[in-house]
């Protein structure tokens, strides 16, 4: 699976944006999907993840409401809304694929190149 994340950008505390990760390659509708980030100097982090058929989501509990992930499987995407952002929200965010899931990024398969969100103050 190839993934390609787009939507970052830099926006102003307490704004919204949308981040997009377009799959192709192998049947993305098969895997489950997640975002996570990084942040200069520090260890990359769960955001969130969807199973493939879209029931049922998860969230680390910083995102508390602000952020909802969801995806299209005709159209090979998985999005990440992300309201009332704050300056701690600043790192590149990814977005992976794997045939579980789960919070832990060490275990997923597949790795988009990432997109930077800067939120000012």
């Amino acid at each position: 699976v190839q993934l390609q994340a787009s939507g970052g950008g830099l926006v102003q505390a307490g704004d919204a944006l949308r981040l997009s990760c377009t799959a192709s390659g192998r049947a993305f509708k098969d895997y489950a999907a997640g975002w996570f980030r990084q942040a200069p100097g520090k260890e990359r982090e769960f955001i969130a993840y969807i199973t493939w058929s879209g029931h049922n989501t998860h969230y680390a509990n910083f995102v508390k409401g602000r952020f909802t992930i969801s995806r299209d499987n005709a159209k090979n995407t998985v999005n990440l809304r992300m309201n009332s952002l704050k300056p701690e929200d600043t790192a590149v965010y990814y977005c992976a694929a794997d045939s579980i899931g789960g919070d832990n990024p060490s275990t997923w398969d597949y790795w988009g190149q990432g997109t930077l969100v800067t939120v000012s103050s």
